[in-house]
C-alpha cells in the first residue's frame, strides 16, 4: 500500500480524521466538564400568579452544580414541577451563564370533592393548592374529572345568557349528573346516553327557562330533567318548614 501514493495518501487522510475527530471530542468532554462554564443566572420567564421566585430557588438550592453543558434539565423540571402550583416547567440554556425556565401555573376551575383540599385545572387536571376564592365543587367516581370539567364548561356557556352559573356538578356511582346552580337551584339530568345527552337535556331546559320557571310566583328549588317530554320541579311550601309541592312542565 505504500508503494502506492494514493492508498497512501487516503489513509494517511483518514488518521487525520480521526485525530481531528478524538481531539474535538476531548475538548468537548473537557468543556462539558470544566468548571470554567458555570450557570450564574436564573431566568425565570412566563405569567406567575401563585409560584414564588423562593419557590423556584428553594427547589432548585444546591441541586445546579453542573456547568452550563452538562446540566441535567430533567433533573430540574422534576423539581420545578414538583412545586404545588406549577403545571409545567420549560428549561433552556441561554448562552454564556443563563438558565431559563418557562413557568405554566395551573388554573383552578373548581375544587374537587367538598372536604378534599385538591383542585381541578382547566384542562380536567387534579392538583395540590388552595385557594381564597369561592370556586365550584366537583364530585365524581376517581379518573371523571376531565369528564366534569367539560361539562361544566358546557353548563357555564348555557347558562351565561341566564345570568346563572354552575356551582356544583356531580356525578354519582351510578353515573347520574346533577348540578347546582348559583341561585340554589338543584337540577338533576340523569344518566348520559348515545341518544339522550345530557348537555342536549339541559340546552333545551335553559332555552323554556324565561318561558317557564322564571314565570313562577315562587322559585322552585329542585328540577328533575328526567323525563323525554318535559321537567319536575318541586317549589318550597312556605307554610311548612321542609315541605314542598311537584309539579311538570312541558319542554
Amino acid at each position: 500500500m505504500w508503494n502506492n501514493p494514493r492508498l497512501a495518501n487516503a489513509a494517511a487522510t483518514l488518521l487525520y480524521a480521526g485525530a481531528l475527530g478524538l481531539l474535538g471530542y476531548g475538548a468537548v468532554r473537557f468543556a462539558a466538564e470544566s468548571p470554567a462554564f458555570p450557570l450564574r443566572t436564573l431566568l425565570v420567564v412566563g405569567e406567575i400568579r401563585h409560584v414564588s421566585r423562593s419557590d423556584i430557588v428553594n427547589a432548585l438550592q444546591g441541586r445546579v452544580t453542573a456547568g452550563f453543558f452538562n446540566v441535567d434539565l430533567e433533573s430540574i423540571r422534576a423539581r420545578l414541577e414538583n412545586i404545588p402550583w406549577v403545571r409545567r416547567a420549560d428549561l433552556r440554556r441561554g448562552w454564556p451563564d443563563r438558565l431559563e425556565v418557562r413557568i405554566e401555573e395551573h388554573v383552578a376551575i373548581a375544587r374537587w370533592q367538598a372536604r378534599e383540599p385538591r383542585l381541578v385545572n382547566t384542562h380536567g387536571e387534579l392538583f395540590a393548592g388552595r385557594v381564597k376564592a369561592a370556586l365550584p365543587v366537583f364530585s365524581g367516581p376517581a379518573g371523571s374529572e376531565t369528564e366534569i370539567a367539560l361539562l361544566y364548561t358546557s353548563f357555564r356557556e348555557l347558562l351565561a345568557p341566564l345570568e346563572l352559573e354552575p356551582t356544583r356538578v356531580s356525578l354519582s356511582a351510578r353515573l347520574a349528573w346533577q348540578v347546582g346552580l348559583s341561585n340554589g337551584l338543584t337540577v338533576q339530568l340523569g344518566r348520559d346516553t348515545d341518544k339522550d345527552r345530557v348537555k342536549d337535556r339541559f340546552a333545551k331546559f335553559v332555552a323554556a327557562y324565561p318561558q317557564t320557571v322564571r314565570m313562577l310566583p315562587r322559585d322552585p328549588d329542585y328540577i328533575d330533567l328526567r323525563y323525554p317530554n318535559g321537567f319536575a320541579l318541586r317549589i318550597p311550601d312556605s307554610r311548612k318548614a321542609g315541605a314542598g309541592k311537584t309539579s311538570h312542565q312541558r319542554v
